[in-house]
């Protein structure tokens, strides 16, 4: 058995963990205890969370807990969004020639984020570009939800459908994959931190890592992690 901490961009991040990957993991003997928010800033001796806009609050944070876990067979992990990422995030100058080419770039920044945090138990993952994404893996799914908006969602479909993966959505002000989907179902916006969980549970791991190969291959290592020496 392996122990799992996540710390999770925000709400919606945070109940997935906690409804979608901790029952799955804890069929390959980790077992994940409930996602924290990661912290954005510390403030009169008080941790406000949430938003995963600040870098050093962050990285302060994890660093805590690391020290507060010194088990080896205890591991971290994280879900931020590559997607209005922090300017002072580590490697973000360096990568940047990589913008073309998604998963190099998200790649090269978790193991900037590596080296800054040097704990083998720490596994950095960054969304590509955010948790919307994957319910472009199945976007018809959203019909379930709103009903009354099927032209919005077949929209969304044809939007889907001119990219390789939906991890290749880009992450501009107005193209996110999140964007893409209120500006078609406004209700979205308020309603993602259940909807948006609730449509990718529905849409399943097994679907999400066949198309979304970024988080395939960190979802194969979290579930090696109960292995001898981990994965």
């Amino acid at each position: 058995m392996a122990r799992l901490y996540l710390f999770a961009e925000g709400r919606t991040e945070q109940t997935f963990a906690n409804t979608v990957l901790s029952p799955h993991l804890a069929h390959h003997g980790v077992y994940l205890h409930r996602a924290v928010l990661i912290a954005n800033a510390h403030k009169k001796h008080k941790t406000h969370r949430g938003g995963g806009r600040n870098f050093p609050a962050m990285q302060k944070d994890i660093g805590r807990f690391l020290k507060q876990e010194r088990g080896r067979d205890v591991f971290f992990t994280s879900m931020i969004d590559l997607y209005a990422l922090h300017a002072g995030f580590p490697g973000t100058k360096e990568t940047e020639q990589y913008r073309d080419d998604p998963y190099r770039r998200v790649e090269a920044l978790e193991q900037w984020w590596a080296r800054e945090t040097n704990d083998r138990r720490f596994i950095p993952h960054i969304q590509l570009h955010e948790f919307e994404a994957y319910l472009f893996v199945d976007i018809a799914i959203l019909s379930k939800f709103y009903p009354d908006q099927q032209q919005a969602v077949t929209k969304l479909r044809e939007i889907g459908g001119a990219f390789p993966s939906p991890e290749m959505i880009d992450d501009g002000p107005t193209t996110a994959p999140s964007r893409r989907i209120v500006d078609e179902l406004p209700r979205y916006d308020r309603d993602k931190a259940t909807v948006g969980v609730q449509a990718v549970e529905q849409i399943g791991l097994a679907a999400i890592r066949c198309t979304c190969l970024h988080f395939a291959r960190w979802l194969e290592r979290l579930e090696g992690l109960a292995l001898p020496n981990g994965k």
